[in-house]
């Protein structure tokens, strides 16, 4: 099974979390999609997917995402596991912190999508967010401007959760 790992990036940050989640998945696990590339079409040849974004701005999706947002009203995402994690900045934006995520995973979830890979809020000082359900957010929270240093380890715990929930 191959997994499809779609990112949108802005300062870059998404896009080295997105090669890092397929180096630690292993040798041809997961096939990396830039959405500023990527056609609609190509979320059909996955079961399961990985979806990353960051929040910019004050609570918005980046500007890939943003265009490719209406597209996925397309999308038939019916007996797909998909996964999501974003960047973002708690303290700065703590009113929105990784909204770009929740806003993905509400229209992704409308198409038939069966979210996995939900991430405890434990650790993390921000207000509001439309990526959390719960005591939950919808997938991994990174946060390279103010916790860089439990990046890596959070990418290693999620992974591992993912391989249960996707079954690899």
């Amino acid at each position: 099974m191959t997994i499809g790992l779609f990112y949108g990036t802005q300062t870059g940050n998404t896009e080295s979390a997105a090669a890092e989640i397929q180096r630690i998945f292993g040798a041809g696990l997961v096939d990396l999609h830039d959405v500023a590339k990527a056609d609609i079409s190509d979320f059909a040849g996955y079961d399961c997917l990985i979806i990353g974004c960051p929040t910019w701005n004050i609570g918005e999706l980046q500007s890939d995402w943003e265009g490719l947002f209406p597209e996925l009203d397309d999308v038939d995402f019916s007996g797909k596991k998909v996964a999501y994690f974003g960047c973002g900045d708690q303290v700065g934006y703590a009113d929105n912190f990784l909204d770009a995520i929740g806003i993905l995973e509400a229209k992704i979830t409308e198409r038939g999508g069966k979210t996995v890979g939900y991430w405890s809020t434990d650790g993390y000082d921000f207000d509001e967010s439309r990526a959390v359900q719960g005591n939950k957010f919808v997938g991994l929270a990174l946060d390279d401007t103010n916790q860089a240093d439990l990046t890596e380890q959070r990418l290693r715990k999620w992974v591992a959760l993912l391989r249960v929930e996707f079954g690899v």
